[in-house]
């Protein structure tokens, strides 16, 4: 090897790898290596007074040694020894071989604690940037237990320079994640907010990283960060490229930090602050209307950072889902993106767009796209981009456009992905049961699907098809007729055989009448598919023979013939066997009305949750909530759920009852264990939050009560006079809550207007997990107040008591109606009493926009009726509201003046106090 010069650079180390390089097989490298490790470690050993270079240069051969895959087992003290060093060439070396080599668990920690410590007390920038990237790069517990504390007095010092403070806050950030518990909270929290001020971007980048992270552990402690943040957004957009040239990326004026704001002001509800929402929204608007800008630059970093700087608004804009013109300009913006020739961005299109679908704001400008998002299904060669297709569809579904989304789904699942069937099939028959009005409709499409992707069934699906036609009898002839006709192809799949098993079962007798379709012809189609089935399903086609026996005398002993034969009475199958021996006896000693008796029509289920969209849950997991399985979605998730039950016998008999379930009492809970474990004390009375319930008067979804532990969101469903709430608890912290309760509690008067019945909530809801409680409603009587939703548990074993006003209103059971003009003022001169009319004058609280208005009316539930006034800038709207007791008609005339900014409301309805408390609830909206 050649003599080394000291000033050339590590030569040595540059031979060194161009020997390797050199080698010609994988043994001459090992030899070389063997041969260098051996000369390194003799030196280590033998030259006590080896120089700060030579170290350098040996520790830089193990380091790359290592990094061509070789264990490295000595050198970590030579490593630990050049941190003392006075040169940044060796120190560098240094920290880099640790950061690298060694483990957070070495017992050379404490060492390099005093190296790095020695470091970041010299106030020499180079060395104590070097110390913060180690302590980043190990991110050890007793790094963090070391420096946590001493970090933050650097980060916020006045006379720290900048490249300091972005090491220091990207480390405290690392140090954060690593272990939260000992980075501790102080006063130099609510300085390193004012970082976001800072002259050096680079530092503002930095910081704004870290306090989102914190912000979303603590976010009262960092609320002043809301305002600085949309005044360091507003003049980043609003700036040209060249003003912030050294943070321009291809015309771009600073991406990064663009898009880490829009992430930090999703920590936050929007502002409260007028002006500085106003700001805000400005900011997005800008946004929204650079991307309409022809590019400034072919490249495609150009159009990526413009992009990523556009979504991240729109998920802002989504996530406060406050500003229905923003929402819509999104929902067009993203349109637009779903036929780009850039796979990444259609993908990333199509899952903003499920998103704003469950919006009230924006789900019609979704729907403008149903064409688009087909065709993609169709034509797409990305699976995963085909995927979001399918989401979206399913997300904008309504009972508009039902049967077209699932015709198209059912085209799709004959070619679709293998990976995707299954959850296709869900999605198809929840859609199917949720907005099927014609249950022929629900029939035909369930059996068509059973058809095509029966490999892909689960016992979920076609238990609920069971379910669905023994709990309506207006279809279970159908039924019968429907699943007869499709058993007789020559290849039937067995879960087909399943349903037509239990179906004819039933009601046979509803088509027996037909020569074609006579007893013994629905028995013999049956017995024919009996050998080609699993054990189950013959297991239940004998439990259909028996009940033929019951249903059809006339053919009960070619029925025990059947059970009689060898292959039954002697079969390997012992569930089999009893089942054939036990039906056979009881048809032989049982007489008529025993057997009529023991065999009669199965009662209809108790209607609950569908079992099908628990499963489209599991399979999506608990963290992915947004889907539409749910309701139109609030900032939690959402979902809607199935508004098609059977009417429960005490009460109405719309098919929506059952399933809301308004008749039965709520779960018993186990009062001695609540005795035990509950507080000795009784907990104080707690104040009811209603700060967001006037914003629910036109919305049935959205978040209803936040704090810095706990994130309460609604998603509402009504029909005539019953209503469901499904309440969504999120747990913001990452310490699980226990001994978690929440009921609902009505004042004195409300109890007789209003029926509410709660479901029991899980009690522990682990750290940033999120459960579900559903709340019944049936409207009674009309009325004015609103029931309590009472929230207690345990947090790092402190009690919370929470108390929030549900969203309840009068409103909510509208159902709204279609007139011409002549009948609406017809109708309008018919409630002319003095006591049916309210009118109220009042200032203009709100910008009058005339979208905005519409979507208001048609949110608080009547039918906005167009082309009805004789002045076009009027409203009217007509409704019905249903109460368990009475209906009461309602007509309003809303009457803007956008010269003196007034409005000028009127109702007339059939009662004075209806009419009174929906003026009330209305006009504060305006």
């Amino acid at each position: 090897m050649p003599a080394v010069s000291k000033g050339d650079g590590m030569r040595g180390l540059a031979v060194f790898i161009s020997d390797i390089r050199n080698c010609k097989s994988k043994e001459a490298e090992i030899k070389r290596i063997n041969k260098e490790l051996a000369n390194i470690r003799s030196k280590f050993k033998g030259d006590k007074a080896l120089d700060g270079y030579s170290k350098k240069k040996y520790v830089c051969k193990l380091l790359f040694i290592f990094l061509l895959g070789h264990d490295i087992d000595f050198g970590h003290m030579e490593a630990v020894n050049l941190l003392s060093s006075n040169k940044y060439t060796e120190k560098q070396i240094g920290y880099l071989f640790i950061s690298v080599l060694v483990n957070s668990n070495s017992d050379l920690i404490r060492l390099i604690n005093n190296g790095i410590k020695n470091d970041l007390a010299s106030r020499n920038p180079t060395f104590m940037n070097l110390a913060l990237h180690c302590i980043a790069n190990v991110g050890s517990r007793e790094m963090a237990e070391a420096f946590a504390s001493q970090i933050p007095s650097i980060l916020v010092a006045g006379d720290t320079m900048d490249s300091v403070k972005q090491s220091a806050a990207l480390c405290l950030l690392r140090l954060n994640r690593m272990c939260p518990d000992l980075v501790p909270m102080g006063e130099w929290t609510a300085r390193v907010v004012h970082l976001l001020n800072d002259q050096h971007l680079g530092v503002v980048t930095a910081a704004t990283s870290l306090i989102t992270n914190l912000a979303q552990k603590s976010p009262d402690d960092f609320k002043t960060a809301v305002a600085l943040s949309v005044a360091r957004l507003s003049r980043i957009v609003t700036s040209a490229s060249i003003d912030l040239q050294d943070y321009t990326y291809y015309f771009v004026a600073a991406p990064w930090l663009s898009v880490k704001l829009l992430r930090l002001l999703q920590c936050y509800p929007p502002p409260e602050d007028a002006a500085l929402r106003s700001r805000l929204t400005e900011c997005l608007e800008t946004i929204l209307n650079k991307a309409q800008e022809p590019p400034k630059s072919k490249k495609v970093q150009h159009s990526n950072a413009k992009n990523a700087i556009l979504f991240e608004a729109i998920s802002l804009i989504i996530l406060h889902d406050s500003e229905p013109t923003l929402l819509v300009r999104a929902c067009n913006q993203l349109g637009q993106f779903l036929q780009h020739r850039e796979t990444n961005l259609r993908y990333l299109a199509l899952e903003s767009m499920c998103t704003l679908a469950s919006s009230e704001f924006s789900h019609e400008a979704v729907k403008t796209h149903i064409d688009t998002v087909i065709s993609a299904l169709k034509t797409e060669r990305d699976v995963s981009v085909r995927q979001r297709a399918v989401d979206l569809l399913y997300a904008m579904c309504d009972r508009s456009n039902a049967k077209q989304i699932v015709a198209e789904m059912l085209n799709y699942l004959e070619t679709a992905d293998y990976s995707i069937r299954e959850e296709i099939v869900l999605k198809v028959a929840i859609l199917a049961e949720k907005y099927a009005v014609d249950y022929t409709w629900y029939v035909d499409t369930m059996l068509n699907l059973i058809r095509m992707a029966g490999d892909y069934i689960s016992e979920e699906v076609w238990y609920r098809v069971i379910q669905m036609v023994i709990n309506r009898d207006e279809v279970q002839g159908y039924a019968a007729k429907t699943v007869f006709e499709a058993l007789q192809a020559p290849a039937c799949h067995e879960n087909l055989v399943k349903v037509g098993g239990y179906i004819l079962g039933e009601f046979g007798n509803l088509i027996a009448g037909d020569s074609r379709s006579s007893p013994l012809v629905q028995f013999n189609l049956l017995h024919s598919k009996f050998h080609l089935c699993s054990v189950p399903t013959r297991a239940l086609l004998l439990s259909a023979y028996i009940k033929f026996i019951n249903l059809f005398p006339e053919i009960k002993t070619t029925i025990q013939d059947v059970l009689r034969s060898n292959s039954q009475l002697r079969n390997a199958d012992v569930e089999l066997q009893q089942r054939a021996v036990e039906y056979l006896r009881l048809s032989c000693i049982a007489s008529t009305d025993i057997l009529a008796t023991v065999l009669e029509e199965m009662p209809p289920f108790p209607e609950r949750e569908s079992s099908i969209l628990a499963k489209l849950k599991k399979k999506k997991g608990p963290r992915h909530l947004p889907d539409i399985d749910d309701a139109r979605r609030n900032v939690n998730g959402s979902t809607e759920n199935s508004e098609n039950a059977e009417a429960s016998k005490k009460g109405s008999t719309h098919p929506f009852t059952d399933l809301m379930n308004v008749n039965s009492p709520p779960p018993a809970t186990n009062s001695l264990l609540v005795d035990v474990f509950s507080d000795i004390s009784t907990p104080a009375a707690v104040e009811v939050c209603e700060e967001n319930f006037s914003r629910f008067v036109c919305k049935n979804n959205g978040v209803i009560y936040e704090n810095q532990l706990l994130q309460i969101g609604l998603k509402s469903e009504y029909r005539q006079n019953l209503g469901r709430i499904y309440v969504f608890y999120g747990n913001k912290t990452s310490t699980q809550f226990v001994s978690f309760s929440s009921s609902v509690t009505s004042q004195e008067p409300l109890t007789a207007h209003l029926n509410v019945h709660s479901k029991t909530v899980d009690p522990v809801i682990e750290g940033g997990a999120q459960v579900q409680q559903i709340i019944n409603i049936e409207c009674v009587s009309d009325f004015t107040d609103a029931p309590v939703l009472d929230i207690t548990f345990r947090y790092g074993g402190a009690l919370q008591n929470i108390g929030v006003k549900l969203p309840v209103m009068l409103n909510k059971f509208f159902q709204p109606t279609e007139m011409t003009s002549q009948d609406f003022f017809q109708r309008w001169k018919q409630l002319g009493a003095p006591e049916q009319e309210v009118q109220k004058i009042f200032k203009a609280q709100h910008p009058m926009d005339t979208e905005v208005t519409k979507a208001k009316i048609i949110g608080f539930g009547v039918a906005l009726l167009e082309n009805v006034d004789p002045n076009p800038t009027n409203f009217v709207g007509a409704g019905v509201i249903h109460t368990k007791s009475t209906q009461v008609g309602c007509l309003l005339r809303l009457e803007p003046n956008t010269q003196a900014e007034m409005y000028r409301l009127t109702l007339r309805t059939s009662r004075e106090s209806v009419s009174q408390r929906l003026c009330d609830l209305l006009s504060e909206q305006f």
